[in-house]
């Protein structure tokens, strides 16, 4: 402990004159008003205000600030505050210690508070968004498409002729979207499915599908789980129930209705719209496969159509050779063989209302664009083409042992079958298609 040699009522004018004797490294001056305050300064002039006593036989200091910020008043009334806390056995330094760890630990748990209120209130839309980010990679572009449309928040002009000034309505799960993740619990699932059960069962039972994997993945992050039940939410009877079970699907064409269908779509204005239809009655194909096909995957040497394919990821068929003759016909107009000038895509979205309009026309209301897959699987059995060509042209998972593991069937062993089928259709369609008239030219058998 310093010597308090120098010992003087500390004034303003004392504090400005002190300085530091040659050849020291500090030099004190020390309060008469509070005996254990004393002025530091140092060979460069600074000064600082000091607390010195003894604690428990050893001496403490603490440094209580500089004579720029601490008034003198100030610096007594915090040497005497100090010299009560010696007296009473307590050391200072580690109750600033205490203090500051406390202040930290209260900063520390504002920050966590701060963040979980911003994770408790993210909002459903803001993790679909998130979770479509990071499993896009793993998906196929219709299912992609899928979370996309059941999620959308409508409102937007249809784009779709003759819609007019209509506009599109928001899919099954935009109800939910507004909401806090952590406010999406069984009653409110089961509230959207009673609703939703009322106007859409279909639409609003593949968005419940999509809903109870999101959840589950939901579960499976650290930053997402804490928000969420134990239990999925959507995984209950009460919501499934709500929304019903699937029909069977039965709108297919019959053997008599071909030439009717036929000649109603070919009626259609829109040649590219016809042929995308009458590609998938013939192919079996699904609607999106159809329309989502490129020039490139036209391959006009060994006559073979690549379909990106949501089982296997592609599959080969054959280019029949009616459908050589609609493809060929076709306008060139950018990548996709069924384009549009007006879709922002610029290719065709699903032709539902042409396709209504036509069925109308022809008296057979009720056949959707699905409904021609099925229709293509039912009229084969007239020619009791195998089930298995069947399949692998249409896309299905092979059923049996045998077909899984050991019947690989060429293009050309397809196109036997296929081009068998397409011939008996337009047959039946009282259609007859000349493949030796030039450029393939069509004739209507009355």
């Amino acid at each position: 402990m310093s010597k308090p040699q120098n010992r003087v009522r500390l004034t303003a004018g004392r504090v400005d004159a002190f300085t530091c004797p040659a050849g020291k490294s500090q030099a004190f001056l020390w309060d008469t008003e509070a005996p254990a305050l004393a002025l530091r300064v140092t060979p460069t002039g600074r000064k600082t205000y000091v607390f010195e006593s003894r604690l428990n036989g050893a001496t403490l200091r603490v440094n209580i600030g500089t004579a720029a910020d601490w008034p003198i008043e100030k610096a007594r009334g915090e040497a005497q505050r100090l010299k009560m806390l010696v007296d009473s056995g307590q050391d200072p330094r580690e109750i600033e210690r205490q203090q500051q760890a406390a202040q930290a630990a209260d900063k520390a748990a504002a920050v966590a508070k701060v963040e979980a209120d911003k994770v408790a209130a993210v909002t459903v839309g803001e993790v679909w968004a998130d979770y479509l980010e990071k499993r896009r990679p793993f998906w196929g572009d219709l299912h992609y498409r899928d979370h996309i449309d059941k999620a959308k928040t409508g409102g937007l002009p249809s784009g779709r002729r003759g819609g007019g000034k209509q506009l599109t309505k928001p899919g099954p799960l935009a109800a939910l979207m507004p909401l806090a993740l952590k406010d999406l619990d069984q009653a409110t699932i089961e509230r959207w499915a009673a609703n939703e059960g009322k106007t859409r069962p279909s639409s609003a039972r593949l968005a419940w599908r999509l809903l109870t994997v999101f959840l589950t993945w939901c579960a499976e992050q650290p930053e997402y789980a804490p928000l969420l039940p134990d239990k999925n939410p959507a995984k209950t009877k009460k919501a499934r129930e709500a929304l019903g079970k699937p029909g069977t699907k039965s709108d297919v064409l019959q053997r008599e209705q071909l030439a009717a269908w036929f000649a109603a779509v070919q009626q259609i204005q829109n040649p590219v719209i016809a042929a995308s239809l009458q590609m998938m009655l013939l192919t079996g194909a699904r609607p999106g496969e159809v329309l989502a096909l490129r020039w490139e995957d036209i391959n006009t040497k060994w006559k073979g159509i690549s379909i990106r394919d949501k089982v296997e990821g592609t599959r080969e068929i054959p280019a029949t050779p009616y459908m050589h003759h609609l493809l060929a016909a076709l306008p060139r107009r950018n990548e996709w063989v069924f384009s549009s000038p007006t879709s922002a895509s610029g290719r065709l979205t699903e032709p539902n209302n042409p396709h209504t309009r036509a069925c109308k026309a022809a008296g057979l209301e009720g056949l959707t664009l699905h409904g021609l897959r099925r229709s293509f699987a039912s009229l084969t059995e007239w020619l009791e083409v195998p089930a298995g060509v069947v399949a692998q042209i249409q896309g299905h998972k092979p059923s049996a042992t045998a077909e899984k593991h050991y019947k690989v069937r060429p293009l050309e062993l397809l196109r036997v079958h296929h081009e068998r089928i397409e011939a008996w259709i337009l047959e039946q369609a009282g259609v007859k298609f000349d493949t030796q008239a030039e450029n393939g030219k069509l004739r209507v058998v009355g």
